[in-house]
């Protein structure tokens, strides 16, 4: 059976009034996608990022139970959990269905949630409804296969690769069917909407109207957010202005959302205080493995963080470096030094070499850099001047004691 509309009230998306209240958990557990889609550019290893199809690892359905388990004894307020993503969570079913199963048995009450783009959803809305899924999200951007041609470059659906007007027209078929079954059930439906200026603005208040008669129980009418790399990447983002004017257009067919950020696939917490990073799996792991560090000779570490608590930025995004100076497991931060960013957008991160010299002109002098993510010709650079890189993504703390393991196993070899 279908869930009731009034689990609605401890969702964050789905309520304008609970989205102060209540925190969300998403699990990055499925990272292939069966679409292409011109404005997106799943490149979830740019850490740095704040958008959709963007998430600092890839978790196996039982490491998203141990995330879940971690997350919920420190967030009192979690109400659900949702799959979206990096890529598309009905292309990656089976990983999606056990992620969701082994939540269940670890709190039967946990809201679930999931968004897809609705491609495979004919296959597995049985299922979805069988498995008690509460809310489910699906991006649906046109009604007409000529407009689809041109928001997606291929569709892969049993076994094939269409593309043109002939993928969209199957694409926008199933959505419109899945949308359907699922609101018939119980199951309550949001439709997000890209608006993307000249190719589908014009076209959304038929979009709205048409899914509002499948069921539908919002709309979330989003701005194109241009990616580089991505085919769209050239075009302007879509002012808030024609955003709001278009969700009030559409405000007398469906309600419409008004606080969505366009999270991450691995976001955590409220709505406007993503603590994603706080809960890197694979780095809580390490530490546990990590015994307690002797005191010994001075090591220098060099740290990439926004605010000297977490190490949550991209070697090439730093505009500069905590310098840290210890032995065993007392450290202090020695000094501040800046240094210009070489990595300037998604595509290229590791393409301006002489940035990226002045740079390890600066570090010079360390034995290690701690980051929370680095390129491989970064690395290699690094370690020809002997200073060891070592990508981690929780307290500068805790990270700054696993660096320090790290040289220490490096000078055993």
């Amino acid at each position: 059976m279908g869930c009731s509309y009034s689990w609605t009230e401890k969702h964050p998306c789905f309520s304008l009034a609970a989205h102060h209240k209540y925190a969300r958990m998403h699990l990055p557990v499925a990272p292939l996608c069966n679409i292409s889609c011109n404005y997106c550019n799943r490149q979830y290893d740019c850490v740095n990022e704040s958008r959709p199809g963007v998430t600092s690892e890839i978790l196996s359905p039982a490491a998203a139970r141990q995330k879940f388990d971690w997350v919920r004894e420190k967030i009192d307020n979690l109400s659900v959990i949702g799959i979206a993503g990096p890529g598309d969570a009905l292309a990656n079913w089976q990983e999606t269905r056990e992620t969701i199963e082994l939540i269940r048995d670890a709190d039967a009450g946990i809201l679930v949630c999931l968004s897809t783009n609705g491609l495979m959803l004919p296959a597995y809305v049985p299922e979805i409804v069988e498995l008690g899924i509460s809310h489910v999200t699906v991006t649906v951007n046109c009604l007409e296969p000529e407009i689809g041609a041109q928001i997606y470059r291929f569709v892969s659906y049993q076994g094939k690769t269409y593309t043109g007007a002939e993928g969209a027209g199957i694409l926008l078929q199933n959505q419109m069917e899945g949308i359907t079954y699922l609101a018939g059930n119980g199951v309550v439906v949001k439709v997000n909407i890209v608006m993307i200026p000249g190719i589908n603005d014009f076209h959304i208040p038929e979009v709205v109207a048409e899914v509002k008669a499948k069921g539908a129980f919002i709309t979330n009418i989003m701005p194109l957010i241009p990616a580089g790399g991505s085919v769209f990447q050239h075009f302007p983002q879509t002012s808030m202005k024609a955003i709001n004017d278009m969700r009030n257009r559409c405000q007398a067919d469906l309600p419409q959302m008004r606080h969505c950020r366009q999270c991450r696939a691995d976001a955590i917490g409220l709505l406007g205080e993503d603590r994603s990073q706080e809960f890197c799996l694979r780095n809580r792991d390490k530490e546990r493995k990590q015994p307690a560090m002797p005191p010994s000779k001075p090591v220098k570490i060099a740290v990439t963080s926004r605010y000297g608590r977490l190490v949550d930025l991209h070697f090439g995004h730093a505009a500069e470096f905590l310098i840290f100076q210890g032995s065993g497991p007392e450290f202090h931060l020695l000094e501040k030094r800046p240094t210009d960013r070489y990595c300037l957008g998604m595509e290229e991160c590791d393409s301006e070499e002489s940035r990226r010299d002045a740079i390890l002109e600066t570090i010079q002098d360390c034995d290690a850099v701690l980051t929370m993510r680095i390129g491989h010709s970064a690395q290699q650079q690094l370690r020809q001047k002997g200073i060891l890189s070592v990508e981690y993504c929780y307290t500068v703390e805790d990270g700054l004691r696993f660096a320090q393991a790290q040289l220490a196993g490096s000078q055993e070899k």
